[in-house]
């Protein structure tokens, strides 16, 4: 079959069955390559079509009023579908919608092959930034000229499908093989596509150009690459000044370049540092051009000494962009040659030992699993890296991904066929090789901890996102364990019956069945499992049944409860359950020792004993972790809590342990082993000062290079800081009368912006109050209302959405205080709801409150006054991004203006215009000012 009919519906709604209808049809017949046929009509609904989808649209009640009813032109809409695939940008919907008003008016549904172009996209296109149509077009540089107007749309979707049909065309022919036996469990019918394909290459012998076939996998061909012997003899002083000028290097290699003396100062700033070797801290706000300063510098250092320099960022999407946009322009500026090289944990990168493993297996994949394979077999033949992070995967596919990381490998032995081409190991190799290595915190400190270096030897660092350091150090100084990543751990190794790899292990060899059956490993296996089970719902309800003055709940609604130095009878059967556990673990150690010590007399696979070896090491991990956290008597200075999801599942518990201050920890594991530590920010001081920062990460003794280097923007021009003095008093446990005043503003500033507006909660709970109370006065006609935990999709997800909406309000906690970047004209309020201190019975704030009372110290000074400045100064920095942006920050929490630490909040911003009047007097200000 080779024809293609291509629908796209605009409608009143999503749901026929509650009285929504089509109001416009556009559908492309296509043949051959060629388009056929072409139908396009408004349709008349019959009922009012509301305000947003005539701003989403264009179409009004006027523009429908005179056209055709759907029945009127039903039939001859079906016609068009004979003997054809049906497509469609997703497809559930346009077909769902269409068979519904089919049988509204008496036809029969449509039943043929369809092919959905979002499903085919996400395999097809796995490094796309987004699937929706808009996206892909954008993507793929294709014409898509009137947006959310069927017939374009329906454009859209037949060049989106002759690319994605031209993609599949160029596949190599074990990737077809893979994909055909994938086919049956996806929704699209490519059948008949995938065979023709298959069938053409069938007799060829010749590998596709820039692909490799290896273990019948397609993987694009890897170039290796020799260490630089880079050097340049050019002078820094000459590097500075044919970078910063008006008409220099960098001006002419962006189109938009702004002088920044600030960005200059922080270059050579760093450069003092690293010559005379000291460690240096330096807060650039906002617009600096922070990225490109220290990359200068590193680069320049790492070349011309011939020294390794070292980036650690503290989100993996700053690694990437400063991989893939900074560097590229520093390429093309700097007139020497350089190499850097990423590099990330074990957890982001795939295993093809472990991928081609469960391609072996799939009869119980479901949907995701399938579509993840899918995506996964695709990106194999783009990707050099092989980290996740360059594409998408649905929900349960992340979970996949953890079975195939690198991670879960273990140790690939250099025996195994596919450690040539282990990504990771790949990963570290470059990275040995280059002058500069970008990295994270969380490896970064990993790196500290670690006995075995998981990063290549240096001496001098940049750590950008530097206020993060602290939190990141505390977590790998401590240790978390849950429920979900126990039971993972042993159904990993699973029973002698499951097909998992202990039963895989036993086919190996007869003598390793008969060491399972003689030790009963399945008894053993199976009572972990249970215990693992018991004691972690016990966890659970133990942290229910607390009172509630014990309880704090997180920004993602978790209960929180610390564990205090004294026990209780629940406490005291805890620990008992954790003694049966530990035991039954260790017997499954036992047994595996056993196994090893069979395969080392009878030399068998090295890689089979190393996958041993690492089961037996990530069973130890866990007996480690339960007894530190369970027997071990707590210490002053370290925190342990528990978290549960009071509305999930029953054992879904989370256990955390963390030391209070890693100031010594830093102190000795980084700032005495590095010649030059240089950490950066844009918040980082606290009314113009450094010494609570340096106090915290262990560096209040050094003799430290400090500079605050002020924005270029002009805030005084750019932002109003409203607040206003007749909001209800919000006291803890009573804040209904605050949160309605909240909403009622949100709402009056919303007309005012026309939506646009950010609102920054310090709690869950009071968002989710927030939202409710929002859906009932806000018109969802008007506006888009968006909010962290209630609306499905991750952090970057929930941006885009917020972004794509004419008229949105984007409600978000923690995550989006910092971090989101919303450029322009789309965002132009920021709203604060609260002053954002830590809760007072926060676990972690707690046990540091403690601790800082017994050593003589104000808990609130040194500790909640300035984490909630540093969270204030992000916040505020959402919205100015650029020199054009304009917009105003409306804090709802008048302790800025009448508390005794107002001063604090107010000084630690950039000087602009502050409005303390009431609610009405302010939005007479905000329209006038926007």
């Amino acid at each position: 079959m080779n024809k293609y009919v291509i629908i796209d519906l605009e409608t009143t709604g999503h749901t026929p069955s509650k009285g929504d209808r089509i109001i416009e049809v556009g559908i492309i017949v296509w043949s051959n390559g060629e388009i056929i046929e072409e139908y396009s009509t408004l349709v008349n609904p019959e009922v009012n079509i509301s305000t947003f989808i005539t701003n989403l649209t264009g179409i009004t009640d006027e523009d429908v009023s005179g056209q055709p009813i759907f029945e009127d032109i039903a039939e001859q809409i079906r016609i068009l579908f004979d003997d054809a695939y049906f497509v469609a940008h997703n497809v559930p919907f346009d077909l769902g919608f269409l068979n519904d008003e089919f049988k509204r008016v008496g036809l029969a549904p449509l039943i043929q092959p369809v092919i959905d172009t979002v499903e085919l996209s996400r395999i097809l296109l796995p490094q796309a930034p987004g699937f929706k149509l808009g996206q892909l077009a954008t993507f793929l540089e294709l014409s898509h000229v009137d947006p959310h107007r069927a017939l374009s749309d329906a454009h859209v979707t037949s060049y989106l499908l002759a690319h994605l049909l031209n993609k599949i065309y160029a596949l190599p022919y074990e990737t077809i093989v893979q994909l055909r036996q994938m086919e049956p469990r996806i929704k699209s019918d490519l059948g008949e596509v995938l065979k023709e394909r298959e069938n053409q290459l069938a007799f060829l012998t010749e590998e596709p150009e820039g692909i490799e076939i290896f273990r019948g996998l397609a993987l694009k061909k890897h170039v290796t690459k020799a260490k630089s012997t880079n050097n340049t003899t050019i002078s820094f002083g000459e590097i500075m000044e044919r970078f910063y000028q008006k008409d220099g290097d960098l001006a002419k290699a962006m189109s938009q370049f702004e002088m920044r003396s600030g960005q200059r100062e922080m270059t050579e700033l760093i450069y003092d540092a690293f010559q005379s070797k000291q460690h240096a801290i330096i807060e650039a706000e906002t617009g600096t051009g922070k990225s490109l300063a220290y990359l200068i510098v590193a680069l320049f250092q790492a070349v011309h000494d011939n020294e390794r320099v070292v980036v650690s960022t503290h989100l993996t999407q700053l690694q990437t962009q400063l991989i893939e946009k900074e560097i590229p322009l520093l390429e093309k500026v700097l007139s020497f040659p350089f190499q850097t090289a990423i590099l990330k944990g074990k957890q982001h990168y795939l295993s093809l030992a472990k991928f081609e493993q469960t391609l072996r297996s799939s009869e119980f994949d479901n949907y995701d699993i399938t579509l993840t394979k899918a995506i996964i077999l695709i990106w194999l033949t783009e990707t050099t890296t092989g980290d996740i992070d360059e594409i998408q995967l649905p929900s349960s596919g992340q979970q996949f991904f953890r079975k195939v990381s690198t991670e879960a490998e273990g140790g690939l032995d250099v025996s195994s066929p596919w450690f040539t081409r282990s990504f990771y190991y790949r990963a570290k190799t470059n990275a040995q090789k280059s002058d500069v290595i970008i990295t994270n915190h969380a490896l970064l400190c990993a790196n500290m901890t670690s006995e075995i270096p998981l990063l290549p030897s240096f001496q001098k660092i940049i750590i950008d996102e530097a206020h993060h350091l602290e939190a990141t150090a505390s977590k790998h100084f401590g240790l978390s364990l849950d429920y979900v990543s126990v039971q993972r751990t042993l159904q990993a190794i699973g029973s002698m019956e499951d097909g998992a790899w202990i039963q895989k292990l036993m086919k190996y060899d007869n003598d390793i069945a008969l060491i399972c059956k003689e030790y009963e490993w399945d008894k053993w296996w199976l009572e972990a499992k249970e215990e693992t089970d018991t004691l972690f719902r016990f966890l659970f309800q133990y942290v229910k049944e607390k009172q509630v003055n014990d309880i704090a709940i997180n920004d993602i609604g978790r209960y929180q409860y610390r564990i205090p130095e004294g026990t209780d009878q629940g406490w005291d059967t805890i620990i008992e359950m954790v003694n049966r556990l530990s035991f039954q673990l260790r017997d499954l150690i036992h047994i595996l020792s056993r196994i090893l010590h069979l395969m080392r007399e009878s030399d068998m696979a090295v890689d089979l004993m190393e996958e041993v070896k690492w089961h037996m090491k990530r069973i130890q991990t866990i007996i480690d972790e339960l007894e530190n956290y369970f027997i071990h008597q707590l210490k002053m200075e370290e925190v342990k809590w528990i978290e549960i999801d009071a509305f999930g599942a029953q054992n879904a518990v989370y256990l955390y342990q963390e030391p209070i201050d890693v100031a010594d920890l830093l102190q000795e594991k980084l700032f005495q082993e590095k010649q030059s530590v240089i950490m950066t920010s844009a918040t980082l001081t606290m009314k113009n000062s450094f010494s609570v920062f340096k106090e915290r990460v262990g560096l209040l003794k050094e003799d430290v290079l400090e500079k605050k280097i002020i924005s270029p923007y002009a805030y005084e021009d750019q932002v109003q800081l409203l607040i206003p003095t007749d909001f209800p008093y919000a006291k803890y446990g009573k804040m209904d009368d605050f949160i309605e005043a909240t909403c009622e503003a949100i709402l009056s500033l919303a007309h005012i912006t026309k939506g646009r507006m950010l609102v920054l909660f310090t709690s869950y709970d009071m968002l989710k109050k927030a939202y409710i109370l929002l859906r009932e006065i806000i018109d969802e006609e008007e506006y888009m209302l968006i909010a962290q935990g209630v609306s499905s999709g991750s952090r970057s997800r929930l941006k885009k959405n917020f972004q794509t909406f004419d008229q949105a309000i984007l409600l978000g906690t923690n995550s989006f205080w910092e971090g989101i970047d919303i450029p322009g004209s789309d965002l132009s309020c920021v709203v604060i709801v609260r002053l954002p201190f830590q809760p007072p019975n926060h676990p972690v704030y707690q046990a540091k409150a403690n601790y800082l009372k017994k050593s003589g110290k104000n808990p609130f000074a040194t500790l909640a006054l300035p984490n909630a400045i540093i969270r204030f100064k992000q916040g505020f920095g959402r919205l100015i991004r650029s020199s054009t942006d304009r917009g105003i920050v409306f804090v709802c929490d008048d302790r800025i203006m009448t508390a005794k630490y107002s001063n604090y909040f107010i000084d630690s911003i950039p000087e602009i215009p502050i409005h303390h009047k009431t609610t009405k007097e302010l939005m007479e200000i905000a329209q006038d000012w926007l």
